[in-house]
């Protein structure tokens, strides 16, 4: 829940920032080049938090439907070991492995 909350602050902040919710661009060329870059970046590091954001929140339904623990596809329990490392796995290592994840 916390990392979930961290990653709404920052996914808000960089969206604030892409959106230019502090200002106007710049009016020379060169700033505006920079802050296109800039924005770039940070569209790329929003992008991943969404993307981390949608994957724990796809864990905690699981967790709150009872499933977690347990491989999506074939139904068997996943090691502990495996969801200490990837706390967000819905697949056991087999069925990961042969979906190549």
């Amino acid at each position: 829940m916390q990392r979930r909350n961290e990653l709404n602050r920052r996914i808000h902040h960089i969206t604030d920032n892409v959106r230019h919710s502090d200002g106007p661009l710049p009016s020379d060329f060169s700033e505006q080049a920079v802050e296109r870059e800039e924005e770039e970046v940070l569209d790329a590091l929003g992008e991943a938090g969404r993307r981390e954001l949608r994957q724990i929140n796809r864990t905690l339904a699981r967790v709150d439907a009872g499933e977690y623990g347990t491989c999506a596809e074939c139904g068997r329990e996943i090691p502990e070991a495996r969801l200490e490392i990837l706390p967000h796995s819905e697949l056991c290592v087999t069925c990961a492995e042969r979906h190549g994840r």
